[in-house]
């Protein structure tokens, strides 16, 4: 039988209990952070030499020379040919969508003339160059590729470098296809911090970055901290989320199932279900019980759900959306009658799925918005991935004659009333005087 936490809106000491549940703190330990500071100083000092010796070490393999950590356009189309035709056909239909949705978040730049003639405005600009981390080996994610790739290609991102792990020498080939589909320009066979800190800093063969996304373990998300300033990241990520709120209309079989595709990810992972409707949260963990024995990952699931698993049962839906806005969850299906009804109270949330048919699975892959999303309550303060993390915007400020004479007797006031002579000086110079 599975164990799940179970709260109730009305027991006294319910928000303590939520909070508790809710707490997660990713922060790396001292040897962890000794061990990604020795590897960054190694790579920035020893460059080519200190990634040959760091892949060779943690990633079992026997690297002489950095054109060996290489892989061309060519053979990416290769590994596109290779994978079977279904995964081939699925990875340009999902980029397709991705792309397209994407789309839609191109900014565009701007300008207004007042009447002296001053222009104001804002340039948008796409990064130069953005380094794509994605995990290797067991944690192969082809999906991640696609989401991290296509907004910064939407975005016109001039040069993409994809850095993968390859222990054992082992690579995945839907990887490498779904780089290949998202026209990645350049991949590197190298992890961990030490592939971090060479897209942070440059190394003989692997150029420096304007930023770093995608995900990874402890030692990948403490290098991306730590190289923070000198590049921009993505976000710090933490354990992946399902939120279910449910009218206890919806097949129990189909919630149990959507909270396992969230649970299954590791055992930090947190699946939540808010319901008015006792009976059905037993029908529920019927069904999970019944379908975790064909879980290849049953017991991570077992672990997750006991850990930070939890159904919380409320008075009435209207309950619902403040509940939701205290979790902020990455994911939050809305599996209602009248989904928007909800959606309307619902200020924090990384993406929300509407309806009884959207399966969070769908968004995971496929459906176009990014599946990567704000996590442990962050999405109060932040957003999706999306085409704007590739994109900068610049200030335009074009004075006229009039304007640079009326701006700069405001400016010159405000200038010596901070005590900066040199600032109300310049701004003082071209005004004309009679």
């Amino acid at each position: 039988m599975l164990s799940i936490n179970r709260l109730n809106s009305k027991q006294p000491d319910f928000a303590e209990r939520l909070q508790t549940l809710l707490a997660w703190e990713g922060v790396s330990d001292v040897s962890v952070n000794a061990t990604v500071d020795k590897i960054i100083a190694a790579v920035r000092s020893e460059g080519d030499a200190a990634l040959i010796k760091l892949t060779n070490q943690f990633d079992r393999r026997s690297v002489n020379d950095a054109a060996s950590l290489s892989l061309s356009a060519e053979e990416l189309a290769k590994a596109l040919d290779r994978v079977p035709a279904e995964v081939a056909a699925a990875l340009r239909s999902a980029g397709n969508r991705i792309e397209q949705f994407h789309k839609k978040q191109l900014g565009e730049s701007w300008r207004y003339q007042e009447d002296d003639g001053t222009v104001l405005g804002q340039r948008i600009t796409p990064l130069d160059r953005v380094g794509l981390y994605v995990p290797g080996g067991k944690a192969s994610y082809p999906s991640s590729v696609l989401m991290n790739a296509i907004p910064a290609k939407v975005a016109g991102v001039t040069e993409l470098i994809m850095v993968v792990p390859a222990p054992d020498n082992e690579l995945d080939d839907a990887v490498l296809a779904a780089a290949s589909v998202a026209g990645v320009d350049r991949v590197f066979t190298i992890g961990g911090a030490q592939a971090v800190a060479a897209l942070a800093y440059g190394t003989e063969s692997v150029p420096s970055v304007d930023k770093i996304v995608g995900p990874g373990n402890i030692y990948v998300a403490t290098a991306k901290r730590a190289v923070f300033g000198k590049v921009g990241i993505d976000m710090i990520a933490g354990p992946s989320e399902i939120c279910v709120v449910c009218d206890g209309a919806t097949d129990p079989a189909w919630i149990a199932a959507d909270l396992f595709s969230q649970a299954e990810h590791d055992e930090q992972a947190q699946a939540v279900l808010i319901s008015d409707d006792a009976k059905f949260m037993s029908l529920v963990l019927e069904a999970m019980n019944q379908l975790i024995e064909k879980m290849p990952r049953a017991e991570i699931i077992r672990e997750s759900l006991r850990e930070r698993g939890c159904f919380i049962e409320i008075a009435d839906l209207a309950e619902a959306a403040s509940i939701v806005n205290t979790i902020a969850p990455e994911h939050l299906e809305l599996s209602v009658e009248d989904p928007e009804s909800l959606l309307a109270d619902i200020r924090h949330a990384g993406a929300i799925f509407l309806g009884r048919y959207s399966a969070e699975a769908l968004g995971d892959y496929c459906a176009g918005p990014n599946h990567v999303l704000p996590t442990s309550g962050t999405a109060r303060f932040s957003s999706p991935l999306g085409v704007y993390d590739f994109q900068k915007r610049s200030s335009i400020i074009g004075c006229s004659q009039r304007g640079a004479e009326t701006l700069g007797k405001t400016a010159a006031i405000l200038a010596r009333s901070e005590g900066l002579e040199a600032h109300a000086v310049s701004a003082e110079a071209r005004i004309l005087t009679d």
